[in-house]
Parts: structure tokens; C-alpha cells; sequence
């Protein structure tokens, strides 16, 4: 009995020494957005993309650089939602130590923040003005709606006012129970061990749990998602009147920008999270100004051929479930 009380003490004490160490060499931090010039990384290509094919800043930079045809080096990382926390792996720490994606690299230097990436690729590719107006204050209003369509703090779930972007994450809490309901819960209590952000992973961890359906019966996400749903609705009413205002098309009248590759990421995801019947119905211009952007190639390069199979599975799930009843069919109030 004594050796082997011995030698469960040498076992615990081998793996807590092994996660310590494991802890050490993956520490996360918050990094600064844009340029990192003092920072060179290994490149073959003058841009190479760290992306992930379901993050919506993920798909904000790819839009943006098929709409340039800037050709990258694509590499694909894995968040806990597509299978598994590669952005908290090691190797790609070395790469963004804030464990987040996109990461686009320009001749091995890493540019941080998709709002800051979309704002570089401009003012370096961009010599015709192709996304970026002339006057000053199209400009302006480009860039509030760039920003409007931003993931702004580390929690943007708890400010879904401030920008559509941050409304975002809370309408898709349906698509994230849905993904990580096929997810081993190893895999999801990685993110308790080293993730940065550890409410985070306790909250895929708890979906993974109690699964979809009963998910979306619990009070704090109800809650979270008529928040979510109601900021959105806001800011739908703002980019309605923008359109209106500007004559469209697009959100700065007739040139296509960097606003309105913001805003097609946006659609998209409500696309997946089968948000737009409810969000955009009986809303002629914002059904016209979908319809268009969805003509657009940029389109279907960065949102479409990226396509995750959980997320195409998430869609049919979540609209099964309001076919049932069981998910709602109205606007919560």
C-alpha cells in the first residue's frame, strides 16, 4: 500500500511539474495592434495569412486581400470551435502571443487586428484609391464603419452596443453549442489550462456539456442573446439609414470600401447563424445591399470556399430547431 500511495504521489507530482513547465514555455499576453516592425518571423511569400476558416476577422482579411488579388500563404489554424486550440499551441505563439487570428505577415513581420491589417493592406497595395475613397470625408465615414464592424476588447459579448462587431459573438453562441457538442471535452479543458481568457473556455466547456438544445434554454444565454440581438438590430437601423443617406450601393455611396468588407462578414455570420429572416426581413434596402454583396467575388473567395463542415452543420441544426419551435421565430423583446 505504501509504494503504491509512493508512487501515485511520484505521478502526480511528474505531471504537475510537466504542466508547469507546459504553462511556462505557452504564456499568452495581450499584444499591441498593427505593424510589429522589430518582430521578423520565417516567410516564403511577401504575405502570408494565419486564419482560421470560421473567425469573422478571419474572413474580414481574406475578403479584403481577394479584393486587392493580393496572393498569400495560407495557413490554417485551428480554434477550439474547428477541433482544437492550435492558437495556444507553442508554434503559433510564436507567431501572436495573444492567441488570436487573423495574423497577417508582410515580408515575415506580423500585423496584428484585422482593423489594422485591413487599414495596411490598404495604404500598401492600394495606389488606385480601389477601396478607399478620395475625399476626406467619405473617408471618415469609411473608417466609423470599419470600426463599427470591429470586435473591439477582449470580451465583446458584454458591449454589444458598442459596434455590430461585438453584437456578433453573442448571436453566435448557437453556432459555438452546436460546433463544440462534436468537440472532446480533453480538447475544450486545454483552454482552462492555458487560454488567456478562461471564462471563455468554461463556456465552451459548459455547452459542450449540456449540449444545444439545452443550451439555449438557460438564462444567461437567453439573456446574452437578446442583447446581442437587439444591439444588432440598432445597428442595422444605423446602416439602413447610412445606405439611404449615401444613395448606395454601398455604405459610401457608389465605391465599394473597406466598410462594407466589414459589414459582408457581418451578413455572413448572421447567414450561418440563420439571423437573417429575423434581423433583415421586410428591410428592402439592407435585402438589396445583401443581394449585392453577395454578388461580389471577394465574396465567395473569402467567406464561401472557406466554408467549415461543423458550421454548414451548425446552420441545418439550428434551423431543424425553429422548425420545432424550439429556437425562436421572432425578434426577443
Amino acid at each position: 500500500m505504501t509504494i503504491l500511495l509512493s508512487l501515485i504521489f511520484v505521478g502526480i507530482t511528474l505531471a504537475m511539474v510537466v504542466m508547469l513547465r507546459e504553462r511556462s514555455m505557452r504564456q499568452t499576453r495581450v499584444v499591441p495592434p498593427g505593424l510589429q516592425s522589430d518582430i521578423s518571423l520565417p516567410f516564403e511569400a511577401e504575405w502570408t495569412l494565419y486564419h482560421n476558416p470560421f473567425s469573422l476577422c478571419s474572413k474580414k482579411i481574406r475578403v479584403c486581400l481577394a479584393e486587392y488579388g493580393v496572393v498569400f500563404d495560407s495557413i490554417a489554424i485551428d480554434l477550439i470551435e474547428t477541433g482544437s486550440y492550435q492558437n495556444i499551441s507553442r508554434e503559433f505563439l510564436k507567431v501572436n502571443p495573444g492567441a488570436t487570428v487573423p495574423v497577417l505577415l508582410h515580408n515575415g513581420h506580423p500585423i496584428y487586428e484585422s482593423h489594422e491589417q485591413l487599414k495596411y493592406v490598404a495604404a500598401t497595395v492600394d495606389v488606385t484609391g480601389l477601396l478607399v475613397p478620395d475625399s476626406t470625408e467619405q473617408r471618415q465615414v469609411m473608417d466609423a464603419w470599419v470600426h463599427k464592424t470591429s470586435l473591439i476588447g477582449d470580451d465583446p459579448i458584454e458591449s454589444p452596443e458598442a459596434t455590430a462587431g461585438n453584437a456578433v459573438p453573442g448571436l453566435t453562441i448557437p453556432i459555438f453549442a452546436s460546433m463544440v457538442a462534436k468537440i472532446p471535452v480533453l480538447n475544450i479543458f486545454e483552454g482552462l489550462l492555458f487560454h488567456r481568457i478562461k471564462q471563455r473556455a468554461f463556456f465552451f466547456l459548459m455547452m459542450r456539456l449540456v449540449g444545444l438544445p439545452k443550451t439555449l434554454t438557460l438564462k444567461p444565454v437567453i439573456h446574452i442573446v437578446n442583447r446581442a440581438s437587439e444591439a444588432m438590430t440598432a445597428h442595422l437601423d444605423d446602416l439602413e439609414q447610412q445606405l439611404v443617406s449615401s444613395q448606395g450601393p454601398w455604405i459610401c455611396g457608389q465605391q465599394f470600401s473597406l466598410a462594407d468588407v466589414g459589414m459582408m462578414v457581418v451578413f455572413d455570420r448572421l447567414r450561418e447563424g440563420d439571423w437573417l429572416t429575423l434581423l433583415v426581413k421586410d428591410r428592402p434596402v439592407l435585402n438589396a445591399y445583401w443581394s449585392a454583396l453577395q454578388q461580389r467575388q471577394s465574396y465567395r473567395e473569402g467567406c464561401l470556399e472557406h466554408e467549415h463542415p461543423a458550421v454548414v452543420q451548425a446552420t441545418k441544426e439550428l434551423v431543424g430547431l425553429k422548425q420545432l419551435q424550439r429556437w425562436p421565430s421572432e425578434i426577443p423583446q
